[in-house]
């Protein structure tokens, strides 16, 4: 680690995201508690609502990503941080109070706008650079938590069901955010430590230390990577987070309208494939600080056996099997992938970190833009039980695809770097 006084930023990131994965999770897991909100009467169109109004979350994060991260790199983490925590604070009091899906709309837009235009272009630099010799494992210790939540939050909700509050679901992310700006406000954060330092310099000659990084990185490149390769470390993030978000949001209606589950029993859905992300955390993020493996490796892995368990899970509806198959889903697809992949981003093609999170970041956000949308307007006209099993085989063709660009970029590895990336990473 940098310095043992960055630890706190460290800790104001986890918590971020912890509160990240509640309100991942909020509008598809409380879905008859918001559209009976909202008036509506019939279980599809409701369903067809709360989809809408999910969308809304990826809008906000498509369009607000890549000038996020260009403002975290001008103005510092910091600042973008707190600014995440209070719109997350207004999001979750709105969603609380709101009488129609339009103000839920809005408040789900700017949870999406703090999510990734704030959060996302401001943390995920800041856990690298309060741990660049661990940079690797840093990120997926965001996944981690977000994952942490992800368990935890959709057995929160049935029990708050169950007690008569569901309102409680809203309550406790609220608490988690006033916590958030609490700390954001009180850490501090390497990258405007160094900021200020730079900016404090009287001989007029500024070290820049993050070109100096960018170019060193450079350096250690045989060839330069080519358009192809530029764009599939950029595409990378709409696969991924459409085959997460997918898994993420209708694991639970997965189970209920394909599965034959109880309510119990898909909720459990969730919180498997959520605990298989977990285990994924701590093996992968062992594995790359370690042992050094390769993310390009990790991500070869990764895509193979996504592929596998979505054509179990499509194939075999046996609960058992069906259960198994989830748990490998998230241990591949939601261990770390994401974030790894943004470290494949940084290996190929290096820059200032918070330039190349909102990049990256605006394809992801078209994914979580994208998915909820279909899936609203395949359920107005074919079902729900039918849009879920038909979004559940587009995850499969994402995963495919996502195999291929991996096995191209293993061969593009060679020639640009000079050795194989199943090989261990050289520093």
């Amino acid at each position: 680690m940098k310095s043992k006084k960055y630890i706190m930023s460290l800790v104001t990131t986890y918590l971020c995201y912890f509160t990240h994965g509640m309100q991942a999770l909020i509008l598809s897991q409380n879905m008859p508690y918001f559209y009976e909100k909202w008036g509506y009467t019939d279980p599809t169109a409701g369903a067809a609502a709360v989809s809408l109004a999910i969308t809304a979350t990826g809008f906000g994060k498509f369009v607000s990503v890549w000038i996020g991260g260009e403002i975290s790199d001008k103005i510092g983490r910091k600042k973008m941080a707190i600014g995440g925590a209070i719109l997350y604070i207004i999001c979750f009091a709105g969603l609380l109070f709101s009488p129609s899906m339009v103000i839920a709309a809005i408040c789900a837009f700017m949870a999406g706008v703090a999510t990734s235009g704030f959060w996302d272009a401001s943390l995920y630099p800041a856990v690298q650079e309060a741990a660049p010799k661990y940079s690797g494992s840093a990120l997926l210790g965001i996944k981690l938590f977000v994952s942490l939540a992800g368990i935890v939050y959709p057995l929160m909700v049935v029990n708050f069901t169950e007690m008569g509050s569901p309102q409680l679901s809203v309550i406790v992310p609220l608490v988690l955010s006033v916590a958030c700006l609490i700390l954001a406000v009180g850490s501090p954060f390497a990258y405007d430590d160094m900021m200020k330092e730079n900016k404090d310099q009287s001989d007029g000659k500024n070290s820049d230390a993050i070109k100096q990084e960018i170019e060193a990185a450079k350096a250690k490149m045989l060839v330069k990577p080519n358009i192809l390769v530029n764009f599939i470390t950029m595409f990378y993030a709409f696969l991924c987070m459409f085959i997460m978000y997918g898994a993420q949001q209708y694991t639970k209606a997965f189970g209920l309208s394909n599965a034959g589950l109880t309510e119990i029993q898909a909720a459990g859905l969730t919180s498997i494939y959520t605990f298989g992300g977990i285990i994924a955390v701590v093996f992968w993020a062992f594995m790359m600080g370690k042992l050094r493996w390769n993310p390009l490796k990790v991500l070869v892995i990764d895509s193979i056996f996504t592929a596998l368990a979505l054509a179990i899970v499509l194939i075999i509806r046996h609960p058992a099997v069906i259960y198994a198959s989830i748990a490998a889903l998230g241990f591949f697809a939601s261990g770390g992938a994401l974030q790894t992949g943004l470290g494949l981003r940084q290996l190929f093609c290096p820059g200032p970190k918070g330039r190349n999170t909102g990049i990256y970041y605006t394809f992801m956000g078209f994914a979580s833009t994208f998915l909820p949308f279909i899936v609203s307007t395949m359920t107005k006209s074919v079902g729900e039980k039918q849009a879920i099993y038909i979004m559940m085989g587009l995850l499969l063709v994402a995963a495919l695809l996502a195999t291929i660009m991996m096995i191209y970029l293993l061969g593009q590895h060679k020639k640009v770097f000079g050795y194989s990336a199943f090989e261990k990473m050289r520093d």
